[in-house]
This record gives structure tokens, sequence and C-alpha cells, in this order.
């Protein structure tokens, strides 16, 4: 059994830098295919970026593509989702994945790809 810890989450003003961390237990993280997930308030749940096992780029949603980059510490089985020039768009509560396949690229977005999920952290971006 996979688990997922997030912490990193706040409150940061437009512009502003988070970096959100997500430690798994249970499976060493380089052999996960690893993503972020967000949802805002009254809207359905968002693919932002994705890696997958053994390393490669970040792939990341058009809306974030060029601010957020995704990374791993496999000697610490954290991931991390580094998030620059942030915008109010950009409030949500955010869930990291977890998937034991090795997805097609287009397979990356989709939530049914990732059988295990952390709780979640809230990211604000207000002035």
């Amino acid at each position: 059994q996979v688990q997922l810890i997030e912490s990193g989450g706040g409150l940061v003003q437009p512009g502003g830098s988070l970096r959100l961390s997500c430690t798994t237990s249970g499976r060493t993280s380089s052999t996960l295919t690893m993503a972020w997930f967000r949802q805002a308030p009254g809207k359905e749940r968002e693919f932002v970026a994705a890696l997958r096992r053994y390393g490669g780029p970040t792939y990341a949603a058009n809306s974030v593509r060029g601010r957020f980059t995704g990374s791993r510490d496999n000697a610490k089985n954290t991931v991390y989702l580094q998030m620059n020039g942030l915008k109010p768009e950009d409030t949500a509560v955010y869930f990291c994945a977890a998937g034991t396949g090795n997805p097609i690229v287009s397979s990356l977005t989709n939530e049914a790809t990732y059988e295990y999920w952390g709780q979640g952290t809230q990211v604000t971006v207000s002035s």
C-alpha cells in the first residue's frame, strides 16, 4: 500500500512562489508515475503536472507550463512541485497522485492512471 503525504501549501501574493512536497511510503517513489492535480472551489479536479517513473521531463498543463516544474529527490522518496509566478487563478487544493503503471503521455492527465492519492494541501494566491 502506497501512502502520500503532501506539504508546502499556504497563502502567497500574486507573482510569488511556493514549493509543494509529496513524500511516499510503501514503495520507492522513483518507481511510481507521480502527478499533481488541483481542485478550485466549485470546479472539477484538473491535471497540473506529472513526472514519469525513473525520471524525465515534467509534463505540465498549458495553464501552468513555464511557471510550474516538477522534480524528484529519490533519496528522500519525495517529489516536488515548484510553483513560480503564481496567479489568483492558481488558488486550489493541490493533490499528489501516484500510479504504478507506465502510461503513455496522453494518459498522464487522466485521474484513472493513478491508484493512490494524497489528502490535498491548500494553495491560496491573494493580495
